[in-house]
């Protein structure tokens, strides 16, 4: 437990003991003031167990060391993205800056964010977290990419008016129950990912 009076990381004593740790969770007043639990700031906290537990990642599902990196990379982008936003306003984004926006919210308020008084959200098992993980990324992918062929004349603003019913189903993947158990999760995080696939094939058809 690294608890600096005033939040200040910058003491000494702190920086020091942060150097000795191998897992860090950065509690964020501003998040708990948001109502966002838990309350863990996904840009300072770490673990430097992250290459010793790839094998175990890999042996469970391949992908999921790639889409896990893939996501911090949205997160990272919407941070240095909303400066400028403050600056020029949300309109003068190109338009997959717009999606990794709106792709960065759907994993702040429907991936990280949870409600532990809830049969579905008081924990996570590994697999749920890949599934959800995995549809949100692609769809990421997906949007960019149609944005990028379509040589922007496909928007986001577009992509967001044909696809309303996919964002809503990637919103509700939290509530998924995992007394239904594994295969049945699975199952519908596939369908959904290949429905998604579909839909977006279509629009640049």
């Amino acid at each position: 437990s690294v608890s600096p009076p005033g939040g200040d990381f910058s003491d000494p004593v702190t920086l020091a003991t942060l150097g000795i740790v191998q897992v860090f969770w950065g509690l964020d007043k501003k998040l708990a003031q948001r109502k966002h639990f838990p309350s863990v700031n996904w840009s300072l906290s770490y673990s430097k167990y992250v290459k010793a537990l790839e094998p175990f990642y890999e042996g469970f599902d391949a992908d999921f060391t790639g889409i896990r990196t893939k996501a911090q990379e949205v997160l990272q982008a919407e941070e240095d993205l909303s400066e400028i936003v403050q600056l020029v306003g949300k309109s003068a984004l190109a338009e997959t800056d717009k999606i990794t926006l709106e792709v960065a919210k759907l994993l702040k308020d429907d991936f990280l964010q949870q409600n532990g008084y809830s049969s579905y959200d008081r924990f996570c098992p590994f697999y749920k977290t890949v599934g959800m993980l995995r549809n949100m990324m692609a769809f990421h992918e997906h949007a960019t990419r149609t944005v990028e062929a379509s040589s922007n004349t496909i928007t986001w603003a577009k992509i967001r008016d044909e696809m309303g019913d996919i964002m809503y189903k990637l919103t509700s993947m939290k509530f998924e129950d995992p007394a239904d158990g594994e295969e049945t999760i699975k199952e519908r995080y596939a369908k959904l990912g290949k429905e998604m696939e579909e839909r977006f094939r279509a629009l640049l058809d």
